[in-house]
């Protein structure tokens, strides 16, 4: 025979059920636009059926149920799009970050405009014709001097500007580096808070959202692999466990481990870079493990401003976006000045001397872009003429400096033992020099034009991509609030119902207890 208040706990659990859902649904509401939060849905389940085995059990017709009960309250979340969001957002920190440095130093060169070093140096040549039809004239000496100071001193910004740009780059790996130090803090402090609540049964769905936000962010400045871990005790089935988080080259293999639980002490391992005597960056090393090569790093942030700022490459070789172009400069700048005062000396200056030094001499072809400076004030000293005739004649073979090609440059230099060679062959053999002044810029711009176009292309590739995933995310783990109100709604009605049998069962039982036995009343 059953229990006679059996109807009454079954309808009971039914209310207490439903208003466990209102409450959860209310929770998703609050939370629509929380970042990183993840729809909550409460898993119903029926109650242990009555009665149970056993030899004692009453004869009826069939087992009957006894309610409903929540059985747990997950977070509605797919690891494959969440693996799939950070393998993009990785890739987006990588090509955002080398957009943005390649960017700025377009915006630096300032090429094709009036007041690049291409026009500088086009304004200089230009003078210098002026200057080889009219050599005796004081207005064409001193646009000469003042064109020379011009296209010094553009040399001079854009080594400047770029070096400081550069010192910014160092900066920020720094602030990367104790960026990804301190959210492996921040997810190693929030695995120990989930592991002290798994073991009970429990899931702690909002402290798997921070989580998981942080690791989204982490994933930006480094390739990562996140692995799941067993809590202990006697966890929930769906409980998703601590997380254990490694760095990864690009073939998938782990260069060392950031979070893991089974750490000494519990605490996560920190990430560190070395720099060399020149400045470069020369390895990364996480926690106690052997040094790593920055070319074994896989995308992400810091990869990109290592690349911008400068490193050790596995020969040994000194590399660098940044670092790189102002040693094109710097060559540039050193074969300009050498060439050019090579062919001015052999020149007669308006007062019938031998022509002196255009520029201020250098031994050493490094920094050259940020010294070349002129190095006559008298503009009378500008050795215009050849063989004493007053003409302009070397106005015009100095002009040419620009424009012929590196081959046929005639100066001579010192070697770093003190050797005379000829600097055509350290140009072309020693700095990796062809064509001439004017065009081996030109290349060194189109380059920078065609990485700058290809870097913004991927990040706007990766951008869509990551944002494609990110819609795919939304959809499953987001909150739709007309899907919320609709479930108001449904839990509502549930819950009325199952009030409305608790009112129905009150009546049956008022009428057996207070009904019944009062024939004649």
């Amino acid at each position: 025979m059953r229990p006679t208040f059996m109807g009454l706990e079954t309808a009971r659990r039914g209310m207490f059920t439903q208003q466990s859902a209102l409450y959860i649904t209310g929770h998703n509401i609050s939370n629509a636009n929380t970042p990183g939060f993840s729809r909550q849905r409460v898993n119903f389940q029926p109650t242990i059926p009555y009665p149970g085995n056993g030899i004692n059990r009453p004869h009826l017709p069939g087992q009957m149920g006894t309610g409903v009960e929540a059985g747990s309250i997950q977070r509605i979340r797919d690891s494959f799009i969440d693996a799939r969001y950070r393998s993009e957002s990785n890739q987006l920190g990588y090509y955002g970050a080398r957009s943005d440095a390649l960017t700025r130093m377009e915006d630096v060169m300032n090429e094709p405009t009036s007041e690049g070093l291409s026009a500088a140096m086009d304004n200089f040549w230009n003078s210098l014709q002026t200057l080889g039809t009219n050599p005796n004239e004081s207005g064409a000496r001193e646009s000469v001097l003042a064109q020379g100071n011009a296209m010094a001193d553009t040399f001079n910004y854009l080594s400047t500007t770029l070096n400081s740009i550069r010192d910014d780059l160092k900066q920020s790996i720094s602030v990367n580096v104790d960026k990804i130090n301190t959210l492996a803090y921040q997810i190693n402090e929030i695995n120990k808070q989930i592991g002290q609540v798994e073991p009970h049964g429990d899931l702690p769905n909002d402290l798997y959202d921070e989580r998981d936000r942080l690791v989204d962010e982490l994933s930006q400045l480094v390739n990562i692999k996140v692995t799941n871990q067993q809590s202990g005790g006697i966890p929930s089935p769906i409980a998703e466990g601590t997380y254990k988080i490694e760095i990864l080259d690009h073939s998938g293999k782990s260069l060392g481990t950031l979070v893991d639980k089974n750490t000494i002490g519990g605490e996560p391992n920190k990430i560190s870079y070395k720099m060399n005597n020149d400045g470069y960056v020369e390895s990364l090393s996480i926690g106690n493990g052997s040094p790593v090569k920055v070319e074994d790093f896989s995308k992400g942030t810091l990869r990109s401003d290592i690349e911008a700022y400068g490193y050790v490459d596995k020969s040994g070789k000194q590399v660098g976006t940044y670092p790189d172009m102002v040693d094109q400069l710097d060559k540039l700048a050193f074969a300009l000045i050498k060439e050019y005062n090579h062919v001015h000396r052999s020149g007669i200056d308006l007062d019938g001397n031998s022509g002196k030094n255009f520029f201020q001499d250098l031994s050493s072809y490094k920094g050259a872009a940020g010294k070349i400076s002129v190095a006559l004030t008298n503009p009378n000293e500008i050795a215009a003429s050849l063989n004493g005739k007053g003409n302009g004649d070397n106005a015009y073979k100095v002009a040419e400096v620009l424009r012929k090609d590196l081959s046929e440059f005639e100066a001579q230099i010192k070697d770093s033992a003190g050797n005379l060679i000829n600097l055509k062959d350290f140009a072309q053999n020693d700095l990796k020099m062809t064509g001439n002044i004017k065009s081996f810029y030109g290349g060194l711009i189109t380059s920078l034009g065609v990485k700058t176009r290809e870097a913004n292309v991927l990040t706007n590739n990766t951008l869509t991509l990551l944002e494609s995933v990110d819609r795919q995310r939304q959809s499953v783990s987001g909150v739709s609030l007309d899907e919320e109100m609709s479930n108001l709604i449904r839990f509502q009605h549930a819950y009325n119902a199952s009030a409305r049998n608790i009112t129905v069962l009150d009546e049956m039982l008022d009428k057996i207890i207070n009904g019944m036995g009062t024939v004649g009343r």
